[in-house]
């Protein structure tokens, strides 16, 4: 297949065509002409949404030696969210969570298989409805054999399954191209020419990028930059008994434990200097999207966000990977900007969740929102006025056959606790042990206080709003593999 020139091809529509017939300096006149012209200033809005991007994978959320300068931008000019969570820590299951502003057992997209619902709203689709243009980019990852443009979107440019780091057949707008080279520069040259078109409406893009998926691979540039860094083990690496649940000690030598093949680096060190080595490519087109609104004049007139869809743990616990309901694995950066929005920048410290993004968004661009949802919009948060906030919710992760390292979790998080059981999905009692931590005073989860008569009381509240939530959010009957089977076997080559 022909290596595609992405120019020629966005210059092949209409609007390019026109721009083209201009030159260059009639093209940056026309665009920046109409974008002046536009009436409706109705927000712009960019939402760039990485791949198992921890939340502390960033400069500006305190991580010791990597730099991240353009995220960090973002949180000096704009909000950055501390406690940001997934309420299902697994790629597919999140991102439609994102799209939806709902749970994973109501949209129905439970494992990295399932496509999002045809004929369930989102976001994206509301704002097309309301006279937005819109545009999907690069990792779309939910029905891993499809790359059909999805409904809502005014162009698309995406690819079946997980992609590659290099070397991908993209589906843009119905023609399939080879992309030569690294993946990050790839998608952020489409986004970007797509940028400099001329947009004589409000826009949304949403640029999903492949990094920092496993197995990693960072670009040339960045692929030695943390060697002579002296990487340590997270103290918590062998925190695997001691009240912990057996299924922790049981995977460590899986394709999910810390003592399994590490994606074939088989050695700690190289695993995470090459996760981290992903990232700053990601910071770099963060960068130059930035660049391009404000050549175009509308990087104030737009709703940035930045998000991931779930955490990834690098030996924590003795785990690698997500799915499970450890801090590592279900919080993520969110990083906000919006000028007339944030006034100031500030750390928002209540705790967000992924299916907030989509009632959020449309409130910040005043569309009405969907007619349902789980989530709640932080436009208020963004901009300082706390008021009244969420004080606990809940988490809910299906074992999958195809990965069968994570039993069915269930539990629910507060501002101090934490409550994760492990249910059979029978009217058994639960196989694996539970668990109890007081984050106040033990952030790493390092002490099981599930069996502490002193906890009891607390256990017993806990217990109590977790089925309040699951009332709260139609997650009852609740549904689940039942007695899921742990295997130590290797996935399947495709799905890793």
């Amino acid at each position: 297949m022909a290596h595609m020139d992405r120019r020629g091809f966005l210059k092949s529509s209409a609007a390019a065509m026109g721009a083209a017939a201009i030159g260059p300096a009639g093209v940056h006149l026309a665009r920046g002409a109409a974008n002046a012209a536009r009436r409706d200033r109705r927000p712009n809005v960019l939402v760039i949404l990485t791949d198992d991007q921890r939340w502390d994978g960033m400069s500006c959320a305190g991580h010791p030696f990597l730099r991240t300068p353009n995220m960090d931008r973002l949180a000096r000019e704009g909000a950055r969210f501390a406690n940001m969570f997934v309420t299902t820590s697994l790629c597919s299951p999140s991102r439609a969570s994102y799209l939806s502003g709902l749970y994973a057992h109501t949209h129905g997209v439970l494992n990295n298989f399932t496509d999002y619902p045809v004929n369930l709203p989102s976001y994206p689709r509301r704002l097309h409805e309301s006279g937005y243009e819109t545009a999907y980019i690069g990792k779309w990852h939910m029905a891993e054999e499809s790359d059909e443009q999805r409904p809502g979107f005014d162009f698309w440019a995406s690819h079946k399954g997980q992609g590659k780091y290099t070397d991908n057949i993209f589906n843009i707008n119905g023609k399939r191209e080879l992309l030569k080279g690294y993946y990050t520069h790839r998608v952020t040259e489409l986004a970007v020419d797509w940028l400099k078109q001329s947009h004589p409406k409000p826009f949304l893009m949403i640029l999903g990028h492949k990094a920092s998926h496993g197995p990693f691979e960072p670009e040339p540039k960045y692929a030695h930059i943390f060697d002579n860094v002296k990487i340590e083990k997270p103290k918590t690496a062998n925190d695997t008994g001691n009240g912990k649940p057996s299924w922790v000690k049981e995977r460590i030598a899986t394709w999910h434990g810390i003592d399994g093949p590490l994606y074939g680096l088989k050695d700690y060190n190289p695993f995470v200097r090459s996760y981290l080595g992903t990232i700053p490519s990601v910071d770099d087109s963060l960068g130059h999207l930035y660049d391009t609104l404000k050549a175009g004049g509308e990087l104030d007139n737009t709703l940035i966000v930045y998000i991931s869809d779930n955490g990834f743990m690098l030996g924590e616990h003795g785990g690698i990977d997500k799915r499970c309901m450890y801090e590592e694995s279900l919080r993520v950066p969110q990083l906000v900007r919006y000028p007339e929005l944030i006034r100031e920048p500030r750390v928002v410290n209540e705790m967000a969740l992924n299916i907030d993004l989509a009632p959020s968004i449309l409130d910040i661009c005043g569309v009405e929102p969907l007619p349902r949802v789980h989530g709640r919009s932080w436009k208020r948060l963004a901009s300082g006025q706390a008021g009244d906030w969420r004080k606990a919710w809940y988490y809910e992760y299906n074992y999958e056959k195809e990965f069968p390292y994570t039993p069915n979790v269930r539990g629910i998080r507060t501002d101090e606790w934490k409550y994760i059981h492990y249910p059979n999905g029978d009217d058994q009692p639960d196989k694996y042990k539970a668990e109890l931590y007081n984050l106040k005073d033990d952030l790493l989860e390092t002490r099981n206080l599930v069996d502490s008569p002193e906890c009891a009381e607390q256990l017993k509240t806990l217990k109590a709003e977790l089925h309040t939530q699951m009332v709260a959010t139609d997650a009852l009957p609740d549904r689940m593999p039942v007695n899921p089977e742990m295997k130590m076997e290797l996935p399947e080559l495709k799905i890793r």
